[in-house]
């Protein structure tokens, strides 16, 4: 049985894992994608220490400090399908039939992708509806593209579209971003993107794949957009049904709720990172590793009696 188990292998499950290894813990860490959403991350400039790195650089230097500290951390990777209260801790079910257990556990899932809804998104998914800029604007180069969302993740997948594509459309429900003067001021300096305010997506249409999009009034003229692709970029909701199978309480925003260690109001069972609400539900590398630091303390505590 391992000391500690972590769901997770992004910023707050690496993070999370170096400091158990740290305290001695016997770790196993597990989860389905390497670098989580941390991978989604064209551009970091926030993380102290580096000016300008990207999102997969930094997330396998936090994997690489993770596996530095030998038999103490072992790394899965794997779908946690369920997990259970036994005696003396908990048990993982992997997909494959593999299980693990262990005496703590943290919570470190962070968010999904939330959805629009409108008629058209599940039809063209993978058609040219896309949820990650980071991970497919390569596929439209020199193309004509939208991208829905006003806030960080939305305006810096529109820079990053602004590099590749030959014109971009960010479509946002407002009159401001709700994204940091940062990315507002680089997305309002490229000549290739026009800003498509106060407006809301009602269809996504197209025949084998995208073609257009249906606006709810007219923009330029017009409540029709030729398009090749769009990026919904809306938000993220909580990734929190692991826990809550469990029996792990939730806040009235739907985050897991976790005291001052980052414990659960189960005994042994911790989280951190994005699918919290403990940082005023500021969603961050930064804070998602001090959570993770904390939870690690916290369970450290926790096995000591």
């Amino acid at each position: 049985m391992y000391d500690i188990l972590i769901i997770g292998l992004g910023c707050a499950g690496y993070t999370s894992a170096i400091y158990s290894a740290r305290y001695k813990l016997k770790t196993f860490i597990v989860g389905q994608e390497e670098g989580g959403m941390g991978n989604e991350a064209a551009e970091v400039g926030n993380w102290p220490g580096e000016i300008d790195i990207k999102g997969p650089v930094l997330m396998e230097k936090f994997k690489k400090h993770a596996l530095s500290f030998g038999d103490l951390v072992t790394m899965k990777n794997g779908l946690v399908k369920d997990i259970e209260k036994i005696e003396g801790g908990f048990r993982l079910h992997l997909d494959g039939g593999e299980t693990a257990e262990g005496k703590a556990v943290i919570f470190a899932t962070g968010s999904v992708k939330r959805h629009l809804g409108v008629k058209g998104e599940k039809e063209f998914a993978g058609k040219g509806v896309s949820y990650c800029a980071t991970c497919d604007a390569f596929f439209f180069r020199n193309k004509t593209v939208a991208v829905v969302g006003g806030g960080d993740s939305a305006v810096e997948g529109a820079v990053i579209l602004a590099q590749v594509a030959k014109k971009v459309y960010l479509i946002h429900r407002r009159k401001e971003f709700r994204a940091e003067p940062f990315w507002s001021d680089k997305i309002r300096a490229k000549p290739n993107v026009e800003l498509v305010m106060e407006r809301t997506l009602k269809e996504i249409r197209g025949d084998a794949k995208v073609t257009n999009l249906l606006l709810n009034e007219p923009h330029a003229g017009s409540d029709t957009i030729e398009v090749d692709g769009v990026f919904v970029e809306v938000g993220s909701d909580p990734a929190v049904s692991l826990p809550v199978r469990l029996g792990c309480a939730l806040d009235e925003r739907g985050f897991l709720n976790v005291g001052e260690d980052q414990q659960t109001n189960i005994a042994g069972v911790f989280g951190a990172g994005d699918l919290t609400g403990n940082s005023n539900h500021f969603a961050q590398f930064t804070t998602a590793a001090g959570e993770a630091t904390v939870a690690a303390n916290g369970a450290f505590n926790y096995l000591q009696g």
